[in-house]
């Protein structure tokens, strides 16, 4: 009998441990973002592109998936979440999401701009909250409410050609690795070498800290590209150096967290010509960069 007591305190004891300790009930995050994320290791990621939106650089219209894609990353425990992400808002949109993130117990660690001479100008809000995952959900659709960004499930797109267009395999043996095409845009995250970090917690590349490049027809046979080089502090004058040389300007240097180890610092950038000439651009860049 004395057993029996004894485990059944052990058994109390450890139970909210057990619970505390369980993975995210991505159920409950997708019911409050309403839509449902994609988990990549520990870490559950949603995407929120501004299909509403028609924005044109030097006369390429901009595919969602090439860089108005908000999106999400969460990670942690039901009890005690982690979530991190960007937002791509108009102007008049910025001060009103701004407000219901700080509501909601968010930080926000950059606003600004990532493409030169868009029409319209968008700006890119970076944001981390901490706490129950189902209140970080809820606080960030609150504050996606605010801005015309479409909530709603996504409609279905077009289907994905049989083959990728001939471009995509010239882009990739350019550059040297091998991307996801879908939705008409070429996609590469690249990990750093090291391990990158934020208050003792190691990140996941999807979390933000891997080198995001992005490649999209721009008509007449050639691509345009735009995405992030994620450096530290020595890799960002030979990288800029590196890309300059192949014709492709920086458009953005700044930093997107607040107390990531090792510090880092986002550079981005845009091009419109061949696709040889362009991927070998991008490969010079991350040439200059310490990735896997």
């Amino acid at each position: 009998m004395r057993c029996a007591w004894l485990l059944f305190v052990i058994s109390a004891v450890l139970m909210p441990i057990t619970v505390i300790a369980q993975d995210l009930d991505t159920g409950k995050i997708d019911q409050a973002l309403g839509r449902s994320g994609q988990k990549t290791g520990n870490v559950y990621r949603f995407g929120f592109p501004r299909t509403d939106l028609n924005v044109v650089v030097h006369g390429v219209t901009i595919k969602p998936g090439l860089a108005l894609g908000s999106w999400a990353a969460f990670a942690g425990t039901n009890e005690n979440a982690s979530v991190m992400g960007d937002l791509v808002l108009l102007e008049s949109e910025v001060n009103r999401v701004m407000a219901k993130l700080r509501a909601g117990g968010f930080d926000v660690t950059g606003v600004h701009n990532h493409l030169l001479e868009a029409s319209p100008q968008v700006l890119y809000m970076h944001y981390m909250g901490h706490g129950p995952v189902v209140e970080l959900a809820t606080s960030l659709q609150a504050a996606l409410a605010v801005s015309k960004t479409p909530l709603g499930k996504p409609a279905a797109g077009p289907g994905e050609p049989p083959s990728p267009p001939d471009w995509v395999k010239t882009v990739e043996d350019a550059i040297g690795r091998k991307g996801t095409f879908k939705g008409g845009v070429l996609s590469f995250a690249v990990p750093r070498a090291e391990e990158v970090t934020m208050d003792g917690m190691a990140l996941a590349p999807a979390q933000g800290v891997a080198e995001a490049i992005n490649f999209q027809e721009a008509g007449a046979g050639q691509v345009a590209t735009t995405g992030d080089f994620v450096l530290t502090a020595g890799e960002v004058n030979p990288v800029i150096s590196a890309l300059q040389e192949h014709r492709v300007a920086v458009s953005a240097l700044h930093n997107h967290m607040l107390s990531e180890q090792p510090r880092l610092f986002f550079m981005h950038f845009w091009a419109v010509g061949n696709p040889a000439s362009v991927g070998a651009g991008i490969k010079a860049g991350l040439s200059r960069v310490s990735v896997k």
